[in-house]
């Protein structure tokens, strides 16, 4: 298996970071893909096979850290392509959230 599990939700609270440039001050880090839990069952493969699909996105998926587990939340098919050329890891952005909605 390529996930730790396939989920559907996002089981934590809203943590207030919705475009790329909110995201850009979390530092991007190696995460297994072994470790990853979606959020998302579904796969968009026009987003998979697009070569510019990061060009008005970030380069790095989205990974919110809860109680202890690693939810991907944006870029699954980054995480796919990454596990299509064989690679455990991917640097992602993963942001530590405690439950705080953050401004």
């Amino acid at each position: 298996m390529i996930f730790k599990r396939v989920g559907h939700v996002r089981p934590y609270p809203d943590h207030g970071r919705y475009s790329a440039k909110d995201w850009a001050d979390v530092p991007p880090r190696p995460v297994r893909l072994e470790e990853l839990v979606t959020t998302k069952r579904t796969l968009d493969l026009e987003l998979l096979l697009d070569e510019d699909s990061t060009f008005f996105g970030d380069l790095f998926p989205h990974v919110v850290q809860w109680k202890g587990e690693l939810f991907l939340e944006d870029g699954l098919h980054r995480a796919v392509r990454a596990a299509l050329g064989q690679r455990a890891v991917v640097h992602a952005r993963v942001l530590v959230h405690d439950g705080q909605t953050v401004a």
